[in-house]
């Protein structure tokens, strides 16, 4: 699939007034697969998404799913919608953006997911939500675990660590309720594992 103009854009704005005030180190970009993949990392803040962009560079297009209120942002809502961002609804059954999520998958494209669901600041302890092991399960996409150090300075690099994708591996057709549970908590395991030595 054709990278989206507005990604690009957005990509390129930003990047003009964010990286060089707060660059990246990537460490693990080899481990990047081509095709589909469901990128979960941990969350401690609003600035996340784009130390994770700018980790994949503009070789690799990334459609971040975001909670619907950034959407009510003037503009600023509209153009990320534009450049990929799938909007969530995190108060209901959001059919739509979980269609979105995984036509974008099965299209052979990378998704970002935040598993915990909300930020998590360091002695703070919060269940991983089985979204990202739904997504990955029924499209057949591996999971490709990241972590984001929570400590962030200006003007020296942030370590983003990416792991190795693996497939989870579920008995049925169809993940079980127990199952996808069971692959969040590895998951966010395998996730934490990663920073153990960058905090």
């Amino acid at each position: 699939m054709k990278m989206s103009f507005y990604y690009q854009l957005v990509y390129r704005i930003v990047w003009l007034f964010f990286y060089p005030f707060h660059p990246v180190r990537v460490v693990g970009k080899e481990h990047i697969p081509e095709g589909s993949a469901v990128i979960c990392a941990n969350h401690s803040d609003l600035s996340d998404p784009l130390f994770l962009c700018f980790a994949f560079t503009l070789k690799y297009q990334i459609r971040p799913m975001a909670k619907i209120e950034l959407s009510q942002i003037p503009v600023i809502g509209k153009l990320l919608e534009k450049a990929g961002v799938i909007y969530v609804d995190r108060g209901n059954a959001d059919v739509h953006a979980v269609k979105s999520a995984m036509q974008w998958l099965r299209n052979n494209q990378k998704l970002l997911v935040f598993p915990e669901g909300t930020r998590v600041h360091e002695g703070e302890a919060v269940s991983a939500k089985s979204g990202a092991a739904l997504f990955a399960t029924r499209t057949n996409s591996p999971i490709l675990p990241v972590y984001i150090s929570r400590k962030k300075y200006w003007f020296r690099p942030t370590p983003v660590i990416i792991g190795e994708p693996y497939s989870p591996q579920i008995a049925g057709r169809k993940a079980t309720s127990e199952e996808l549970e069971t692959i969040a908590n590895d998951m966010m395991d395998r996730i934490y594992q990663l920073g153990g030595e960058t905090e």
